[in-house]
């Protein structure tokens, strides 16, 4: 009866808003992200799903039937985007709160990086009302040694996702050259991004020549060694490609071990998600923090430098890729060990600027360069006139402490206005229902799994373990015992 509950009160806040819903942010602070600025003193009017105006606050004239929205003392910023997300499956219990998350927290749109068809049938849900959620870009079911034959069995698939209405191809490890390059030409023939993993067999300086756009600075490590020159020249190939990166900074801190369980734990975010999921990924984590696997497959790369001095190493090529102008997305590889839809972009937000990216990049990443990734700068990324309605309130300027992104008085999606009243209450009843969920699991006994089933295998979804290079045989055979223990198809 709860799931019920709160499946019907998170639908009823998704309800789209008519072309006659009006919302007007009046004498509010406007970071409208189409350059480095602040307008003081102004009102945004959002008409429908639509920004009507943006303007001065004596010059916007705001209809008598409007709902105000006091701006005063108040930051309105773009919605932010997650750009990789992992959606959940069509027989996942939780798949109308997973949603939310993203949306109750300003993530307004999402890139889903797993690659399967039910993204189709989320993205109608949420766009007809039906559920609350983000703006979903679909990525198609993975390119990898085991899901394609060769060249034309590439070539056809490529076709057949683009004409399914995916935006996205995502690349996985195990492709041959020959394979890879017939993905990547005809991607460009068609007009479709591709985006992923570096497969070893194709290296990142030919990953960069075909201009694929590259997930958790994956090949950089590989190709550089660590070698300051290396870095610089690998950083200028990245500029000069146009290619985009999406770095998941924080998420591998964790995967690299270098944090306790007990420090994970205290995130109050754990609370919106089943208990039996953080027991998972506690386990996760520990076995991570033994480090044996990392330790070596760094010495097969010649490499025995500690965990956290790779992550010292990770944020050197991020902070290069930053300095020569490489373009970044924001991605908090969610959800993921210790990380929780939406709240886990906090997180990442704050990695990438402790990396040494300026906080002004950090909100591009965020908000107007997806917008770019995707080609569709008219739509969303900025607060301006004729851009969808996807805006958070903030209690302080963000341009002055990125933690203030994540200080909300209110989040718009798609013109729906939610004030934190509706917010905190929505993340209660998600809260209560995981709570009563577990008492209940611990009353009557687990479920034929032996614990509640929030991914679609009826087990916490597991993080892909981190792929590497040639040298990585280890994590090769590492992958192949996890899928096949977990009946995994791909990595």
């Amino acid at each position: 009866m709860l799931r019920v509950l709160a499946t019907v009160a998170l639908a009823a806040a998704a309800q789209a808003p008519t072309d006659t819903t009006i919302v007007a942010f009046t004498d509010v602070t406007v970071v409208p992200m189409d350059r480095q600025r602040l307008l003081e003193r102004h009102t945004v009017l959002v008409r429908g799903d639509r920004i009507e105006a943006v303007g001065p606050a004596d010059s916007v004239r705001v209809p008598a039937r409007a709902t105000r929205v006091d701006g005063r003392g108040k930051f309105l910023m773009p919605g932010i985007a997650e750009m990789h997300a992992h959606l959940p499956g069509e027989q996942n219990p939780a798949v109308v709160e997973i949603m939310a998350l993203y949306a109750l927290t300003g993530a307004t749109t999402i890139r889903g990086m797993n690659g399967t068809p039910f993204q189709h049938e989320l993205r109608r849900r949420i766009a007809a009302g039906e559920i609350l959620g983000p703006t979903i870009f679909a990525v198609a079911p993975p390119f990898s040694g085991q899901s394609v034959s060769g060249p034309d069995d590439a070539r056809r698939k490529v076709r057949e996702y683009k004409a399914a209405g995916y935006d996205v191809l995502k690349i996985y490890p195990g492709i041959p050259v020959e394979t890879y390059d017939a993905i990547a030409r005809t991607a460009r023939e068609v007009g479709i991004p591709y985006a992923g993993h570096v497969p070893p067999e194709v290296g990142l300086r030919h990953a960069i020549e075909e201009r694929q756009s590259v997930e958790h600075l994956d090949g950089y490590l590989e190709a550089s060694r660590g070698e300051d020159a290396a870095i610089a020249e690998l950083v200028r190939a990245t500029r000069a490609a146009g290619i985009w990166n999406a770095p998941t900074m924080d998420v591998w801190k964790t995967i690299l071990g270098t944090r306790s369980v007990d420090e994970l734990r205290r995130r109050p975010e754990l609370a919106y998600l089943p208990p039996n999921v953080t027991e998972q990924w506690a386990q996760q984590t520990a076995e991570f923090a033994r480090g044996s696997f990392w330790r070596a497959a760094l010495e097969q790369l010649g490499m025995r430098q500690s965990p956290e001095q790779i992550v010292l190493l990770r944020d050197r090529i991020l902070q290069a890729l930053h300095r020569v102008g490489a373009r970044l997305l924001l991605g908090a590889d969610s959800p993921q060990v210790f990380s929780v839809p939406g709240f886990s972009l906090a997180h990442e937000m704050r990695a990438m600027v402790q990396a040494g990216v300026p906080t002004y990049a950090v909100l591009e990443a965020a908000t107007k360069n997806p917008a770019a990734f995707f080609g569709r700068e008219a739509e969303f990324g900025t607060v301006e006139a004729g851009k969808r309605a996807d805006l958070i309130l903030l209690e302080g300027n963000p341009l002055e402490d990125i933690r203030n992104v994540h200080r909300q008085a209110g989040v718009m999606v798609r013109g729906r206005w939610l004030p934190k009243s509706d917010i905190d209450r929505r993340l209660a009843e998600i809260k209560a229902k995981w709570r009563d969920s577990d008492g209940a699991r611990r009353s009557d006994g687990p479920t034929p799994s032996g614990r509640l089933a929030l991914w679609p295998s009826g087990r916490p979804y597991s993080p892909h373990v981190p792929r590497r290079s040639p040298p990585f045989s280890r994590a090769a055979s590492r992958r192949a015992r996890s899928r096949r223990r977990h009946g995994r198809s791909y990595p």
